[in-house]
């Protein structure tokens, strides 16, 4: 194998055209729990993300930092603006942070999120739901329960790549069944992107080992004695389980299906 070949060169392709741009950081940051524009600045800079996830709480249930004070921190036109309706409960609230985002800052890309009561996703509401954002011609990353029904569902609305619970959000207990993930990382044709409990760099090598196009991180980095040190730790993880899924496992060490 020459240099020019090694699997390391993987790591700089692109993954997924999103919004224009291409990807090649597989490696998403949530930043709505933050409260401090620099440490949000220091984070996208350690992890090297190359998306800005913003959002608005259509409901008033709580706050998010102000964009005004975030462009006075970083450069904001650096990143691709990716809406997110993570604080949505509803179809209805989805739809109405969408249309907040859209006609406030122009935002074509959203990262869907349909939770129910318990703050799991609700995966029918989030296919009616993203059949409707298709229609209106914007480009959907969708959160769902790790459901093939779904995410089939889903790859034939249009939809430019999956995002798939591993476990509840925030609650740091990784990938306890991975079987339905890989499942559905090998039947449809679009990215995996795995999140949702993803707490320690551990459990990120494991979703990367399992195929998943990328991982998106929040709470980890939040929740960690120290956030950035936590953030680089992530970054490594990353590529270490990319480049171990395309090693292939020793016999005897594979991920159960």
């Amino acid at each position: 194998m020459s240099v020019e070949t090694l699997p390391e060169r993987d790591l700089a392709k692109p993954w997924l055209v999103l919004g224009g741009r291409e990807l090649t950081s597989r490696l998403l940051v949530g930043i709505e729990q933050y409260t401090e524009p620099a440490v949000v600045r220091q984070v996208l800079e350690v992890t090297g993300s190359q998306i800005f996830i913003t959002t608005v709480d259509p409901d008033n249930r709580r706050s998010s930092l102000l964009l005004s004070d975030l462009d006075d921190e970083l450069t904001l036109d650096r990143y691709l603006w990716v809406g997110t309706t993570s604080f949505a409960r509803s179809a209805d609230s989805a739809w109405r942070t969408v249309e907040i985002l859209h006609d406030s800052y122009g935002i074509e890309v959203f990262k869907l999120d349909v939770r129910d009561g318990t703050n799991l996703p609700d995966n029918r509401a989030t296919i009616d739901t993203t059949g409707r954002l298709r229609e209106a011609g914007y480009e959907v990353l969708p959160f769902i329960l790790p459901d093939l029904d779904t995410a089939r569902a889903l790859e034939s609305l249009g939809c430019s790549a999956l995002r798939v619970m591993a476990a509840p959000v925030a609650s740091g207990r990784g990938v306890p069944d991975p079987a339905p993930i890989r499942r559905i990382i090998d039947e449809v044709g679009i990215p995996v992107v795995v999140e949702g409990g993803l707490g320690s760099a551990r459990h990120v090598t494991l979703a990367m080992e399992l195929g998943a196009a990328a991982v998106l991180v929040n709470t980890a980095l939040v929740q960690a004695k120290e956030p950035l040190t936590m953030a680089a730790a992530m970054r490594y993880a990353v590529s270490a389980g990319r480049l171990s899924y395309l090693a292939g496992a020793m016999p005897g060490d594979e991920i159960p299906t």
